[in-house]
């Protein structure tokens, strides 16, 4: 059986660390790691992993101490990690099968990765629904990132995230994983997660403004042609995302 390793990154996020590894414990699939890096936090953040850290039915590594941003903050996570199967996840699970839906989607080495549904939320009130389906880069598309299983062999292969973007290293690194068609993603067409709304790239206007910049940017950097049209392609699948 696979090692699902979630990989989180946090700093001063109590407010939404309990809800996290709760949705995690509530996973019916059996073998899970939790991997955490703190960046030092203080608002009590470190007091909810200890106690979630010494639960019988928790697998938990983590660390705290100083890191170069959210990027870093994920590779040094990633460094942490031991699963054959990893996500990054710093969200909650909408159901209590999302883990194991994946892991048998992507079967014996027949995927390279797995993706699903997600919607952005604040509370219990939907902002954003992001339905995926299959595509491609130069339709606008990209799979949701806090959806995103892959075998640790991808990240082996094409490396991780570049710490010199500010908000969309994550992008970045889909399309340079994905621009080529080599690695084959499944997709399970249920929402699988629901993603705390007012993120880096979800932070109101100007953080999608630093995204679509930065996303410009990893499409040209990648030899990705028609850079300015994917980006208007994916403007308009945001937009149709709102509720």
């Amino acid at each position: 059986m696979d090692k699902v390793s979630l990989v989180m990154t946090t700093f001063n996020n109590i407010a939404h660390m309990r809800l996290t590894l709760e949705s995690v414990r509530a996973q019916d699939y059996p073998s899970i790691e939790v991997v955490i890096w703190d960046g030092g936090s203080t608002d009590g953040t470190l007091d909810v992993i200890e106690e979630y850290a010494k639960l019988p039915d928790m697998d938990i590594v983590w660390r705290s101490g100083k890191d170069e941003g959210l990027y870093d903050a994920m590779n040094k996570s990633y460094g942490l990690s031991t699963g054959s199967i990893l996500l990054f996840f710093n969200d909650v699970f909408a159901r209590t099968d999302a883990v194991r839906l994946c892991v048998e989607a992507m079967g014996d080495k027949n995927f390279d990765g797995v993706h699903g549904d997600l919607v952005y939320a604040e509370g219990d009130k939907v902002i954003r629904s992001w339905k995926m389906g299959q595509g491609n880069i130069r339709q606008g598309w990209m799979p949701g990132h806090p959806t995103l299983f892959l075998r640790r062999e991808i990240y082996e292969k094409y490396g991780l995230y570049k710490t010199d973007y500010r908000g969309a290293a994550d992008y970045e690194f889909m399309v340079r994983i994905l621009k080529d068609g080599d690695v084959r993603l499944a997709y399970v067409p249920k929402t699988l997660v629901r993603m705390f709304y007012g993120g880096v790239s979800t932070r109101g206007l100007g953080g999608y403004l630093v995204s679509l910049w930065e996303g410009h940017r990893a499409l040209r950097e990648n030899g990705v042609r028609g850079a300015f049209w994917i980006d208007m392609r994916r403007t308009l699948r945001v937009l149709g995302q709102f509720r």
